[in-house]
Formats: C-alpha cells, sequence, structure tokens
C-alpha cells in the first residue's frame, strides 16, 4: 500500500540550472553584424529576444505548475544583468527574485548567474572567481579568458550554503579545452574541502561540458583523504540515458548538480528527494526526427524560434517549516 503524505507542514524545493542558449539582449554593443559573425545568431532582433525571454520565463512557469517554483536558479549562456532583470520581471518570478551576477571576460560576452527567492534566501556574500591562462607565443602579456565561476554564500532557515555555478570551457575538437577544464575543477575542489572542513552546505550546478561518468565529475566528489563530501545524482540520470542536451547523435548530460552530505542529514532544513532532467513536451522538439530533444533557438545560423539547446536540470528536496 502506497504511504500518502498528509502533513500540511511538509513542502518541497526545487534547485534548477538551465543553460540559457545565446541569452542576448538586442543593444548596440552587440550589432547585428558582430553576433553574426562570432556567435551565429543571424538577425537577432527585439521580437526575437522578446519571444526568447517568453519562452525562458515560460520553461519556470511549467516548472511552477508541475513542481513548485524554484527557490535557486543558475543560469549560463546569459549576457549581462539586463536580460535577468527583464527576466524577473515578468510571470511567474514577478519581481520576487533577486539577481546575482558579475560580467566576465569570456570571448562570446556570456556569463553564469543566480536568481533567488527574496523571501527564501538571503544572499550575504558573493564574488566571481576569474581564471587567466597563458598562451603559447612569444608575448607573456597574452592570455586566454574564459567564464566565471560565480560562489554565492547564502542563508536559508539560518543554515549557510555555499553556491558555485560554473560554465566550464566546451568541448572542441581534439578536447583542446580539457587542461582547462581540470585546473578549474581542481581549484574549486579545494575551496571545498576547506568549506566542508567547516561544517557548512556546499552546492555545485554548472554545465560542466564534461557527462558524470567522466574522471572531472567522479573525482570532485571526493576530498584529499579520499572521503566522499558531495553526492552528484546525475549519475544516476546518464546510467539511465537521459539527457540534458544533444551533440549530433550522442546525448549528453553536461548539465549536473551535485550536493554536499548535509542534504542527507535529517537535521538539516533540506533533505534530498530526487533529480531530473526536466524535458516535458512543450520545450521539446516538435519534429519527429529529433524527438526527444530540446527545442533550441538557432540551428547553426538557422533561425528555429525555440527554447535553448539544453533543457534544465533540478534537484528536489523536503522541507518542514
Amino acid at each position: 500500500m502506497d504511504i500518502i503524505n498528509t502533513d500540511p507542514a511538509q513542502e518541497n524545493e526545487l534547485i534548477v540550472f538551465y543553460n540559457t542558449e545565446n541569452f542576448y539582449f538586442p543593444d548596440e554593443n552587440f550589432s547585428t553584424k558582430r553576433i553574426r559573425e562570432n556567435f551565429g545568431l543571424v538577425n537577432w532582433n527585439q521580437k526575437r529576444f522578446q519571444n526568447k525571454l517568453f519562452k525562458i520565463a515560460h520553461v519556470f512557469q511549467l516548472l511552477k505548475e508541475k513542481h513548485t517554483l524554484p527557490m535557486l536558479i543558475g543560469l549560463s549562456e546569459v549576457q549581462g544583468e539586463k536580460v535577468l532583470q527583464e527576466l524577473v520581471a515578468i510571470d511567474p518570478f514577478n519581481s520576487n527574485f533577486g539577481i546575482v551576477h558579475y560580467e566576465s571576460m569570456d570571448e562570446r560576452g556570456v556569463d553564469v548567474a543566480l536568481l533567488y527567492d527574496k523571501s527564501k534566501i538571503e544572499i550575504i556574500h558573493s564574488e566571481p572567481i576569474s581564471f587567466f591562462f597563458e598562451i603559447e607565443d612569444e608575448d607573456p602579456d597574452n592570455y586566454d579568458t574564459t567564464r566565471d565561476i560565480l560562489f554565492c554564500k547564502a542563508k536559508y532557515k539560518e543554515k549557510i550554503i555555499n553556491i558555485f555555478v560554473f560554465h566550464l570551457p566546451s568541448k572542441r575538437e581534439n578536447d583542446v579545452n580539457k587542461p582547462k577544464r581540470n585546473h578549474i575543477i581542481n581549484s574549486i575542489k579545494e575551496k571545498i574541502q576547506e568549506i566542508s572542513e567547516k561544517g557548512e552546505a556546499v552546492i555545485l550546478c554548472g554545465d560542466f561540458n564534461e557527462n558524470p561518468d567522466e574522471e572531472n565529475l567522479k573525482n570532485i566528489v571526493y576530498d584529499k583523504n579520499s572521503n566522499k563530501i558531495l553526492v552528484n545524482p546525475s549519475v544516476e540520470l546518464f546510467a539511465s540515458q537521459k539527457f540534458s542536451t544533444f551533440h549530433y547523435n550522442f546525448g549528453l548530460l553536461f548539465d549536473q548538480i551535485l550536493i554536499s552530505n548535509d542534504f542527507f542529514n535529517e537535521n538539516f532544513p533540506l533533505q534530498y528527494e530526487s533529480a531530473e532532467v526536466f524535458s516535458p513536451e512543450e520545450i521539446s522538439n516538435w519534429d519527429k526526427k529529433f524527438k526527444g530533444r530540446p527545442f533550441r533557438t538557432y540551428a547553426g545560423t538557422r533561425y528555429l524560434g525555440g527554447y535553448s539547446d539544453h533543457f534544465p536540470v533540478f534537484v528536489k528536496f523536503g522541507t518542514k517549516n
């Protein structure tokens, strides 16, 4: 017999990560010509931006209807704070969400960000963590940059939660960016170990550009003494062929949320329940050939008018008031 929870004090909370696929604002800083040449957003304009804006908002409306409105939302591929201000001003956010965002030195002009429910979450500290990589040439002043890691220290029901939002360097031909990802992951791992030693909770969310079964994601869950300090629910999702994005015929789960052991402690106010790739039909591709894949904004330079080339992922928690 199924046990039905009738406790009215029992609630659920969601933490979401979503790669929004080139969420650009069509202003003078991103002219059509520059976008066309560097980012593939052919004829990006106010009308197409508004369509994108309402589609991203619609994803969270669907989450609200099917589950609940998330209390924390990590985002990637957002261009500047303007797009975030416009997003949180409309349904289902209605100006009840705060924004944490810093401009990075990413060559595409896209950043990571955190949205948070101001009625539940207090941000007590935030900062970008930047990385610079030397370029092998004769000029020592030349260096390569990538997207920052966003770090936030938040308070939820008097408990501290440390949040890292990632968008690691992409996989390209021969995976030339793998050393960069290795370096960034190892640097953040040291910070996580320091936080863990203080007894504070940790959440990692982002587009890691690696699947859960790859070495970086397998290693980051352990501290220097080989103690498991993080849990990655995406491991089971990936094993069940739940994918958040696709490359040609390959399903990928680059979008992940990892949590510390605190969320399995019965005394902690958030209790882990489940993880999911959020892929309802409404935000999926309508073409039978690409059934089950995200309905993206562009395919190459061809405008499709969809949501994103990634599905959002979330972790669901139970809590008692």
